[in-house]
């Protein structure tokens, strides 16, 4: 597996070996060995899977209390998937990394926690599945602006008109969000 380093420490793009032929392909996307090679010793307890059409952005989300890190992917379709630093201590709190990851390109991203996370359906018919270290737990969500200028996310939105549930659209400032020791 090849593993690239983000800005954001503990971020990681992972790239899978993928073996294709006539036939397809054929990768492991999880492997606890592997993970554990190259450094990420986790333990998950929820799948979950959601499918959204062009447009439609999720997050950025995460628990507090009961911060949640995901292994997340894309089955089909492409997203534009970002994750934002919520820890006050470390030196890159409030920056974001970003990173396509799409059925055609089979990465990964760890988002750890600590972070809030979203992503921004770039194709109709995009599933999206992520492993959780942590439960869901709704009492504990929260859910930071999008398009915080403060955060400086440069999402790919070309003619995209962004589509999100109340709940999004109503995401704090980062001034004004619960943060992480």
């Amino acid at each position: 597996m090849n593993v690239i380093e983000t800005a954001i420490e503990g971020v990681l793009i992972l790239e899978p070996r993928v073996f294709g032929d006539e036939r397809g392909f054929f990768m492991e996307s999880w492997n606890q060995r592997t993970f554990r090679d190259i450094g990420l010793d986790v333990d998950f307890v929820q799948d979950n899977h959601s499918r959204s059409s062009r447009g439609v952005l999720r997050g950025l989300h995460y628990q507090s209390p009961g911060a949640q890190g995901k292994l997340v992917r894309v089955t089909a379709g492409a997203v534009y998937d970002v994750a934002v630093d919520m820890r006050r201590s470390s030196p890159t709190f409030g920056t974001s990394v970003g990173v396509e990851l799409s059925a055609a390109n089979k990465r990964m991203f760890w988002v750890p926690e600590g972070m809030a996370h979203g992503f921004l359906c770039l194709e109709d018919g995009t599933d999206f599945l992520y492993k959780c270290r942590g439960y869901y737990d709704p009492s504990n969500e929260h859910s930071l602006l999008w398009n915080d200028p403060a955060l400086g996310i440069d999402w790919p939105l070309g003619d995209i008109v962004p589509q999100l549930n109340a709940k999004d659209l109503a995401g704090k400032l980062l001034a004004d969000a619960v943060t992480f020791p």
